[in-house]
C-alpha cells in the first residue's frame, strides 16, 4: 500500500443519516472539555509557584489527555527469535498534536511471561545528526506509579505517569527502553517504516549512544498521548498495510494518516485533533492470522494482528480523547484465502457488510463518530488477490458504504485512486508498482480525499 503526490483534490460522497442527538452530545462534550481545560489552567496559574516543578508522580484528573500517536500491537511468529538482553530500545515516533506532558504506554500483551523494564525515558531528538541522538535538555525519566523500574504481566499494557515536556506537534519524539534481562520481542508493531535503534546495555540517558543493530519495527511501545490547556480530540484509522503505509517511504512518515495530520495541523481550527493509525500489514475484519500448516506464511502471518472485531476496543474504543474514527477494511478478507489463509475462510460482500456494521454499532454505543473508507482497487494486484469474483465483492462493498446510509459518512478512497480508464486499477501515478498498494503520492491522496470538516 503506498502514496505519493499532486493531482487535484477527490471528492468525496457524503451519506448517512444526520443524528442530532448524537452531534449535539458531542458539541456539549467538546465544550465540557474546553471548559474545564480554561478552567484548570487558570487555577494553575493561580495556584501555583512560578519555580515550581512537577511531581514525578501524581494524579491526572486536572486535565484531560489525547492520543497524539499510536500503533497496534501484534504477536511475533514462532519462528521469529528476536530477543533482548541488557540492551537499550530507542525508537522514534511522530507527534500529531503537541501539548505541555506526556504519557507512554507500553505493552506486553502478547508476552507469555513478565515484561521487566530496568528504565524508561523520554526525550525531543537531537537538532541534525542521526536519529539515534537525543537532547540531552529534554530527556526526562518516565515512571510508573512512581517507581522507575516495572515488572509488566503477561497479557497487559502499562500506563507511565505523566511527565512534563514540552512536545511540538508534527515533530519526532524518541523513547528509551531498558530491557536488563533476557527479553523476548514478543509484544511489536513489525512494520515502522521508522529507524529505531538497539545499544548494549543501559544507555536510555545518553545524549549520543551506538547502536549494535538498526531495526524497522516497533517493540513494546503502542500509544504516545499528551494533556495541553487547548481542547483537543484525535481520529483513529483502523485499516490494513494501506493504512499502516506499506511501501511509502522509511523515515518519511508518508503515511496517508501522517498526511491527513499535516492538513489538520495546517487548517484553521480551534481545536487540536491527534491522528492515531491503527493500520496493521495484512489485517483482516473477519479473521485472526491463520496461515496454512508448512506454507511460508507461517513465518510471517503472527504480524497480521488480531481480526478488527477482536482488536476494536483495545485499539479504538481505548484511545485518549477519540472521538471519530476512519474505516478502510476488506481487501485482504477477500485476497487471504487461498494465499496466506485457508480457503475455507472465503467471505462474501453479505459477510464483510455484517463486520462493518458491528464496527459502526461499537463506535456509535462509544459516541464515536464512524466514517467508511471505500475499498482501493487491485486488479492485476502481484499478490494474488484480484479475481472477477473478489472484484464483484469489493463493488457490492463499496455501494453499500456509499449508499448504505449506516456509516456517518463516506470517504471516497476509491474514487480518488482508480484509473477514469479501467476503475478496476490503481492510477498509474499512484501505484506503488504491485497494483494494490499506493506509493507516497497515493498516501498523499487519500488524505486529500477526508473532508476535514468530518473532523472538526
Amino acid at each position: 500500500m503506498r502514496p505519493h503526490s499532486a493531482a487535484p483534490p477527490a471528492t468525496s460522497d457524503l451519506s448517512g443519516p444526520s443524528d442530532p442527538a448524537r452531534r449535539a452530545g458531542l458539541r456539549a462534550r467538546r465544550s465540557a472539555r474546553r471548559l474545564v481545560a480554561v478552567l484548570t489552567g487558570a487555577l494553575l496559574l493561580a495556584a501555583a509557584p512560578a519555580t515550581s516543578a512537577e511531581p514525578a508522580h501524581r494524579g491526572d484528573n486536572s486535565s484531560s489527555w489525547t492520543g497524539t500517536w499510536a500503533a497496534a500491537p501484534t504477536a511475533a511468529p514462532a519462528s521469529d527469535t528476536t530477543a533482548f538482553e541488557n540492551e537499550t530500545i530507542r525508537q522514534t515516533v511522530r507527534t500529531s498534536i503537541g501539548g505541555d506532558r506526556v504519557r507512554i504506554r507500553l505493552s506486553n500483551e502478547f508476552g507469555s511471561g513478565p515484561l521487566v523494564v530496568g528504565e524508561a525515558r523520554v526525550a525531543r531528538p537531537a537538532t541534525g545528526g542521526p536519529s539515534s541522538r537525543i537532547d540531552p535538555r529534554t530527556d526526562r525519566p518516565l515512571t510508573f506509579g512512581g517507581r522507575t523500574a516495572v515488572t509488566v504481566p503477561a497479557g497487559a499494557p502499562l500506563l507511565s505517569d505523566p511527565v512534563a515536556l514540552k512536545v511540538p506537534a508534527g515533530t519526532d519524539l524518541v523513547v528509551s527502553i531498558h530491557l536488563p534481562g533476557p527479553t523476548p520481542g514478543s509484544t511489536l508493531h513489525s512494520m515502522a517504516l521508522q529507524h529505531n535503534h538497539v545499544a548494549a546495555g543501559n544507555v536510555t540517558g545518553r545524549a549520543v549512544i551506538e547502536p549494535t543493530s538498526t531495526m524497522d519495527r516497533w517493540y513494546f511501545l503502542t500509544g504516545v498521548s499528551v494533556s495541553t490547556a487547548r481542547s483537543s480530540s484525535a481520529v483513529v484509522t483502523l485499516g490494513d498495510s494501506i493504512t499502516d503505509g506499506a511501501d511509502t517511504g522509511v523515515d518519511a512518515n508518508h503515511r496517508w494518516p501522517d498526511f491527513l495530520a499535516e492538513r489538520l495541523r495546517a487548517s484553521a481550527g480551534p481545536d487540536a485533533v491527534g491522528v492515531l493509525n491503527q493500520g496493521i500489514s495484512g489485517n483482516r475484519l473477519l479473521h485472526d492470522p491463520n496461515p496454512p500448516a508448512g506454507s511460508d506464511a507461517e513465518n510471517f502471518a503472527a504480524h497480521f494482528g488480531q481480526s478488527a472485531l477482536r482488536r476494536f476496543d483495545r485499539d479504538v474504543a481505548s484511545q485518549p480523547g477519540a472521538e471519530h474514527l476512519v474505516v478502510l477494511l476488506g481487501v485482504n478478507d477477500l485476497g487471504h484465502p487461498g494465499t496466506v489463509a485457508p480457503e475455507s475462510e472465503r467471505v462474501t460482500a453479505a459477510d464483510l457488510i455484517g463486520a462493518h456494521r458491528q464496527i459502526i454499532a461499537r463506535a456509535h454505543e462509544r459516541g464515536l463518530k464512524a466514517y467508511g473508507g471505500t475499498v482501493l482497487p487491485f486488479k492485476n494486484d502481484t499478490l494474488g488477490f484480484y479475481t472477477p469474483e473478489n472484484e464483484a465483492a469489493r463493488q457490492a462493498l463499496n455501494h453499500w458504504i456509499r449508499t448504505g446510509g449506516e456509516y456517518d459518512a463516506v470517504i471516497d478512497f476509491d474514487r480518488a485512486l482508480r484509473d477514469p480508464s479501467d476503475p478496476q486499477r490503481l492510477l498509474a501515478r499512484y501505484d506503488s508498482g504491485d497494483h494494490l498498494h499506493p506509493n507516497d503520492a497515493g498516501a498523499e491522496a487519500m488524505a486529500r480525499a477526508v473532508p476535514l470538516r468530518l473532523l472538526r
